[in-house]
């Protein structure tokens, strides 16, 4: 760490109350921006100068700001040991055995920050998780590369790295300063294409008149104005955040003064909590967004209808979507967009056989993945587990209430589809403020007494909700039925499975439709008896040590 660089960000911390890991953290968003300045000035001919330049930075950031020396040696082993890995390692099994030895190497991590337990310390596991990200995917690239074309959907061609990078373009991309605490992550070759200004060549067709403007003999458009909006708006975030969570603390949730509200009052406290807690990340975000827009890698080619630059390839939140969703698929869709992006791509995709349907397991798997990716903390697990249920309920919602609310002829919305959209924002965030409090919380014991201060109430919606759509009442029959009379015509068996905003894949990991895995689960073990039975095996009714047994096989963990 470099002398006296503490003096300022201390002084800093007794003024806000933040602490002074924080503020340098924040220090060293805000200063990727001159640096991200810099960085794009160097000329495009000489793409090792930028790598170089990129390390340095990073190396300032950990060292002499941080002192981040074991965090060096973190980073070192997880990108040595994938490059190696990818180099050494062929066959279809080679990106598993990356994607075990990182996710093993960063669970040390993440059990040693947990019995730390100092969340306002900045370590390396953040940016162990982002590198994470990068290098699963990278090594998916590189197998991607060893396939024959017709092998390949077009996402992978796109992706595809056919010849291993040098070790210092490899270094640039794992120590891409702008990104390098908090994120965003992308792909290796967004990265190349950045470094080599083969991003920016105007697509085949492209009227020349619309190419982005340039300063001098530079190819990356010029970036400023997008990403200084992109910095005020972060700083904007911080700033509300800095007051936000002054007065809406965890704290808050677990103190004896927390009981002496209504029921309501304290509903709207937990979601305060909660929303305090986003700002922080909606701050962070933009920020790092912001640095990557102005170093260029944020470009995203030319919007077709208006002419506009893109910046949008990095976008990792969208807040105003989040805080007015009206379902779940909606609010885990723009929050972490880059995590959802890496979990659909490199797992949720990648475990589903070829020429078959992601089903049951593709889902655990993915669920699994981003639960052991943040931690081991038992809050993440009551989370995922409780937004998993809220999701399929509320994909059940959509597929037989809402199209009550709409024209049967044109399918825009009746008078009546506003009381819906209300009822459904307010249910969607409630529920979310609820299901998220172990998120921030942490701790199984500090969670469960929150959720039972506000009586549970979003496990008891949950429980409702399956009854009256799978339990005796049947619901989903009926409902059918009657939305046949509405449009007086037979709805298709898959004409309520698919809309907009109800895609087959859980965002963050969170299974989307969880009745329909448990479904497909269970027809997997059924054709599984009912295969041994044809083969001559003697066949008994499952006991259920059996079926505890089968699901452990097939969910390949214990119970």
């Amino acid at each position: 760490m470099l002398p006296y660089i503490n003096i300022p960000f201390a002084y800093a911390a007794g003024l806000t109350g933040a602490s002074v890991d924080e503020l340098k953290l924040i220090a060293s968003f805000l200063l990727s921006y001159p640096l991200a300045g810099i960085l794009k000035r160097i000329p495009d001919t000489k793409p090792y100068q930028k790598n170089i330049f990129i390390v340095g930075v990073s190396l300032f950031y950990l060292i002499g700001l941080f002192d981040l020396w074991a965090g060096i040696r973190t980073l070192f082993i997880s990108s040595a040991g994938a490059y190696c890995i990818a180099k050494y390692i062929d066959g279809s099994l080679m990106p598993w055995i990356a994607f075990v030895f990182l996710m093993g190497h960063m669970s040390i991590n993440h059990i040693d920050r947990q019995f730390t337990n100092d969340p306002s310390a900045i370590d390396i596991s953040g940016a162990q998780m982002v590198l994470i990200m990068k290098l699963t995917a990278f090594c998916w690239n590189v197998h991607d590369g060893r396939l024959k074309p017709a092998e390949m959907t077009t996402f992978q061609k796109e992706r595809a790295i056919y010849e291993l990078p040098s070790l210092l373009d490899y270094a640039g991309y794992v120590l891409f300063f702008p990104s390098l605490f908090a994120g965003p992550a992308f792909d290796f070759i967004e990265y190349r294409n950045w470094i080599d200004t083969t991003m920016f060549v105007l697509p085949p067709g492209t009227d020349p008149a619309r190419a982005p403007r340039t300063r001098k003999k530079r190819k990356i458009p010029r970036s400023g104005t997008p990403a200084t909006l992109k910095a005020i708006t972060g700083l904007f975030w911080i700033l509300l955040f800095l007051n936000f969570s002054s007065w809406y603390t965890p704290q808050l949730l677990l103190g004896d003064d927390y009981m002496k509200y209504g029921f309501l009052r304290r509903v709207w406290l937990l979601h305060m909590v909660g929303f305090s807690t986003r700002l922080k990340y909606y701050g962070v975000w933009y920020l790092t967004e912001g640095a990557c827009i102005l170093s260029g890698l944020g470009y995203n080619g030319i919007d077709p209808k208006t002419g506009r630059v893109l910046w949008n390839r990095l976008q990792n939140v969208n807040p105003i979507a989040i805080e007015t969703a009206q379902n779940a698929h909606a609010y885990l869709g723009n929050w972490n967009m880059n995590t959802n992006h890496w979990l659909r791509y490199y797992m949720y995709l990648r475990v589903t056989p070829k020429g078959r349907k992601p089903g049951f397991r593709a889902s655990m798997a993915t669920f699994v993945t981003s639960a052991f990716w943040h931690g081991f903390y038992p809050g993440y697990y009551m989370t995922f587990m409780l937004a998993s249920f809220i999701q399929t309920g509320s994909k059940n919602f959509r597929r037989y209430i809402r199209p009550f609310f709409l024209n049967p002829t044109t399918g825009a919305g009746t008078p009546k589809k506003r009381y819906y959209d209300i009822i459904t924002f307010f249910v969607t965030q409630a529920a979310f403020s609820f299901t998220v409090a172990p998120f921030i919380l942490l701790s199984f014991s500090g969670s469960l007494l929150v959720w039972a201060r506000v009586y549970f109430y979003t496990i008891i919606g949950v429980i409702a909700a399956i009854i009256f759509f799978s339990g005796p009442l049947g619901m989903k029959h009926r409902l059918t039925k009657e939305l046949e009379k509405r449009t007086k015509r037979k709805v298709a068996a898959g004409e309520l499975k698919r809309t907009a905003s109800t895609d087959d894949f859980g965002n963050l990991g969170v299974p989307n439709d969880l009745e329909r895995d448990v479904d497909e689960a269970m027809a997997e073990l059924k054709q599984e008896i009912e295969l041994r039975r044809r083969r001559g095996s003697v066949v008994q009714m499952p006991t259920g040590q059996d079926l505890k047994r089968a699901v452990e096989d097939k969910l390949g963990r214990k119970f």
